[in-house]
């Protein structure tokens, strides 16, 4: 690699992407344009992206660190809007059911629709982006992201209100899709799930305050400000896009081909056992994760009888649960501990924390309350902190000739098993938390059972945490 100008510093604290010791020593060939590199070991590691010039000498560590900021900023204002999306419109639910006069079911679908939008998306946008690269495909999206939130807005019925969701879900994928994508271009093995954790932290904000935001909006408005202010928020993030998040796929890297290429893509990397293992261990977590986020309006507030506000706080607590999990798993456990333990952990403790609320919904403890409903939702939502930036930063460890097309898989493959589990969480009704509990079981074992069977753990134990 090119001198870029940096200094000496910067060259001798490039980490590999190993794990063991003497790890941070040895160079590390970056993905994307070449740039200045933070010199702090401990923090993801960024090359420039395309557009900003290499740092001179004297001020290159100050260059690196503002570029490696901003860089983690937009990604993770990019991933945060799918939560917005969906989790600022959760405690408008039983709102939305009475105003629009349709069953508890229907407007679940609502959720449904703008998850398989996102999946559905993701297949298109991956593809294009590893042809024409991240920025414009990005900007594409969001621009009808924001159009299509506006008009949900205006909904006059359910009916209109699904469709709607559906076109917000297609445009938003471009921001999930491509921020992974661009992830996969600047950082590589374990700075990648370093990488992840921090973006985790900064997307799981979100999360914390839309529930609260959602819940102070209807106190002063109806459900649909709650979309017009998403639409504020999708304009927002355009612009700091279209100024800020600067192309990172150069040109020699971009895909030639059309669809048939894309296609073939697509299958070799579903090919790979051990990436389609991790691709679908995480889809299943993501279920059992959506069947929360889809329930849990009505059995916090219908079964148990909490306000809106109490949700939200409720969702909240939990949201902070999952950005402290991943926290530790980035700054503590990635590069001691091998990914897959991390992983195999937090999965137990899914499904240790789903059974017992299924236990507890069933009636096994007798009849309980909100509290002990709610410390085994936060257990589970605590554990999805290590299960979620593994499973992506070991798949996509594997593809790195095909960042976009390999980030619309594990996309789409969440969004749509998310999708598939939305409706099952009601089909009992808005009386009870057992289905709920039921599809978190089904789910989160399926995922262990698919993590040994097709990732086959301990067939690279021998190996560096996070390597092939």
């Amino acid at each position: 690699m090119p001198d870029s100008g940096g200094s000496r510093a910067q060259r001798e604290h490039i980490p590999t992407s190993g794990t063991g010791p003497g790890a941070d020593s040895a160079p590390l060939t970056p993905h994307g344009d070449a740039g200045a590199l933070s010199v702090d070991p401990g923090a993801p590691q960024v090359t420039a992206p395309a557009g900003l010039p290499a740092a001179p000498e004297a001020g290159g560590l100050k260059a690196a660190r503002r570029t490696g900021f901003l860089v983690t900023m937009v990604l993770g204002g990019l991933t945060a809007l799918p939560p917005l999306s969906m989790d600022m419109y959760l405690p408008a639910l039983p709102a939305v059911t009475d105003s629009l006069s349709a069953p508890a079911a229907t407007i679940q679908l609502t959720l449904t629709a703008c998850l398989a939008g996102m999946a559905l998306g993701q297949l298109v946008v991956g593809p294009m982006s590893d042809r024409w690269g991240r920025r414009r495909p990005l900007l594409l999206g969001m621009v009808v992201y924001v159009i299509a939130t506006a008009i949900c807005a205006l909904a006059p019925s359910a009916e209109l209100l699904i469709g709607f969701r559906l076109l917000q879900g297609l445009a938003g994928a471009a921001g999930i899709v491509i921020a992974r994508a661009v992830v996969r271009d600047l950082y590589d093995g374990v700075e990648m799930a370093r990488f992840f954790s921090t973006l985790m932290l900064i997307s799981g904000v979100a999360p914390i305050i839309a529930p609260l935001i959602g819940g102070q909006v209807m106190r002063f408005t109806d459900w649909r400000g709650i979309f017009v202010v998403l639409t504020g928020v999708g304009i927002v993030l355009t612009l700091v896009v279209w100024k800020w998040l600067h192309e990172t796929l150069e040109p020699g890297s971009r895909h030639t081909g059309g669809v048939g290429e894309a296609l073939r893509t697509m299958r070799g990397l579903l090919a790979d056992r051990v990436f389609t293992g991790y691709m679908v261990t995480g889809g299943l977590a993501f279920a059992v994760l959506f069947a929360y986020i889809s329930a849990s309006p009505f059995v916090v507030q219908e079964i148990y009888g909490a306000s809106p506000q109490t949700f939200s706080l409720l969702f909240g607590l939990n949201s902070i649960g999952l950005i402290a999990v991943g926290q530790i798993n980035g700054k503590l456990l990635v590069g001691r501990i091998s990914l897959d333990k991390v992983l195999g952990f937090g999965l137990a403790v899914i499904v240790l924390a789903a059974v017992a609320l299924l236990l507890m919904t069933t009636g096994v403890f007798g009849e309980v309350g909100l509290v002990p409903v709610a410390a085994g939702l936060f257990v589970l939502m605590s554990a999805m902190g290590v299960a979620m930036p593994n499973t992506n930063a070991q798949a996509l460890m594997r593809t790195k000739h095909a960042a976009g097309s390999a980030s619309a898989l594990l996309g789409t493959s969440s969004f749509l098993i998310g999708a598939i589990a939305s409706p099952l969480v009601g089909i009992a009704g808005e009386d009870t938390a057992v289905p709920m509990a039921v599809v978190q079981v089904v789910c989160a074992v399926a995922a262990v059972g698919c993590f040994l069977g097709l990732c086959r753990p301990w067939q690279r134990a021998g190996r560096e945490a996070g390597g092939l």
